[in-house]
């Protein structure tokens, strides 16, 4: 067996735990799980002390020049997700450590997840069964979405799998993104227009943008503000994207029909949070790719890249 330590280390909830691709890492190294995530930076740290691969399950847990600094022997490190906000890029790049990621890699099992979450709130399903729980039974009208305009907000793998599924039930589908072409336009069936028309023309606004500098707090008062009245709002890209507070006070003035979130700027989420009072919103933690089918690619994926950096080509790299 090779010498290559491998560790997990916080795969808690479980993840690739048990997965059978680990199967395919026999022979390549020492791996080590840990199924409970580390208490504090100190313990992190060790659980990781002579680790030159690191499989990082858990987007909560993170990793910069203070781990870094410290983790001499540590030379690559696989997400399994897709985003990559649980690392400090320029810091890795610092000191010479490979950061590989999964782009798209769940990009169908996700958008199913936010378009199903815009049917539920274009229903009000959450708040009517909560009514009808109570003993209520409420009449207040719901939105049909055929024939409604859908603007994306990023068009990477996941936006533009969320405008097939749009165009897929009739719906107008028009999208901002940083780099817009007429070629991608025609490919996935959209009209790039700026984010405020985006955002005063569509009846549902669905943001999918990777967080960086320039993504954070990209939805706030003014932007909400801009939007359609009785408009639904959807993130299925990262909290710090949204100002909460400013989406919050959307929806209590009644400006915004309602929300679809399956990210949070404070994950587990605290159980006062301000989404947590609002009426019309569906509310998931964080597990849009948490299927059976979505796991099995993240933890193939992860395995994948593993490999192929023992192998002298890595593949996928952030950093």
């Amino acid at each position: 067996m090779s010498d290559v330590k491998i560790v997990v280390p916080g795969d808690e909830p479980p993840q690739i735990q048990g997965s059978p691709h680990l199967d395919r890492l026999a022979g390549k190294g020492e791996v080590v799980i840990h199924t409970d995530r580390p208490k504090d930076v100190a313990e992190k740290v060790e659980r990781v002390q002579g680790a030159e691969v690191i499989m990082n399950t858990r987007g909560a847990v993170t990793w910069g020049e203070e781990e870094f600094a410290q983790l001499p022997d540590l030379k690559m490190i696989t997400s399994c997700s897709i985003g990559t906000d649980m690392f400090d890029l320029e810091a890795a790049k610092a000191h010479g450590i490979v950061i590989c990621n999964q782009p798209g890699r769940t990009a169908p099992v996700v958008a199913e997840h936010m378009f199903g979450l815009m049917f539920a709130v274009s229903k009000r399903a959450a708040y009517l069964t909560a009514e009808m729980k109570k003993g209520g039974w409420p009449r207040i009208d719901s939105v049909m979405l055929q024939g409604k305009t859908l603007g994306i907000v990023g068009t990477g793998a996941i936006g533009a799998e969320m405008a097939r599924l749009g165009n897929a039930i009739g719906m107008e589908v028009i999208a901002w993104t940083y780099n817009p072409s007429d070629e991608r336009a025609k490919a996935m069936r959209v009209t790039f227009k700026s984010l405020d028309d985006v955002l005063s023309g569509s009846d549902v606004v669905s943001v999918h943008v990777k967080l960086t500098r320039e993504s954070t707090g990209l939805m706030g008062k003014d932007q909400f503000a801009k939007m359609k009245p009785n408009s639904i709002f959807l993130n299925g890209a990262r909290g710090a994207v949204v100002d909460t507070d400013a989406l919050v006070e959307a929806l209590n003035s009644g400006h915004l029909m309602g929300a679809g979130i399956d990210v949070f700027q404070e994950e587990p989420t605290p159980a006062d949070h301000p989404l947590f009072g609002c009426d019309h919103v569906v509310l998931t933690p964080h597990s849009a790719d948490m299927t059976p089918e979505g796991v099995d690619l993240l933890n193939g994926g992860a395995v994948d890249n593993v490999l192929a950096y023992l192998a002298g080509e890595p593949q996928n790299r952030v950093s």
